[in-house]
């Protein structure tokens, strides 16, 4: 996989999640789900096309709520997203290839994003590295994404 990835930064994250790889995973794989969890605290999703299969591809929109100190990388409030599903891996992983609609260059390329589930006692490590950020995205702003995205995948499912 490295081999296909360009120069960019490498941003991970990780965290502990109370229910099953299969649970998990079949959030994953649902077009309804993916609004519900996967926008980072202070945006709300929509999808326009998914296609959950290796190869398939998505389309959704990001949105920022109200006043936010980052712009939106397609207009000025939105994010449109546009990906590949690499690897889908039953219970265990999901790889895409993302893509950022920007006129801006430093929200070019393609960003990878592995997510990994390993079991654990009493529920399931999420383990998420993104390679070959753009470097538009700052730092901070991916870790706390990430790590919003993932707390809100936990709430997702836990209940």
């Amino acid at each position: 996989m490295t081999a296909n990835i360009g120069h960019g930064r490498t941003d991970s994250a990780t965290r502990f999640i109370a229910a099953s790889a299969d649970v998990i995973y079949r959030a994953f794989v649902d077009s309804k789900a993916w609004p519900q969890w996967l926008p980072p605290e202070g945006m709300t999703g929509q999808i326009y096309e998914f296609d959950a299969r290796p190869g398939g591809n998505y389309r959704m929109a990001l949105t920022y709520r109200g006043d936010h100190p980052s712009a939106g990388k397609t207009s000025n409030d939105t994010d449109v997203v546009e990906g590949r599903f690499a690897e889908l891996i039953p219970n265990h992983r999901v790889v895409q290839i993302v893509t950022f609609q920007s006129d801006d260059p430093a929200f070019a390329g393609e960003m990878w994003m592995a997510w990994s589930l390993s079991p654990a006692a009493g529920g399931t490590d999420v383990s998420i590295i993104a390679e070959n950020v753009p470097i538009g995205i700052s730092k901070a702003d991916h870790d706390v994404g990430l790590r919003s995205t993932l707390e809100n995948l936990a709430r997702f499912v836990e209940g």
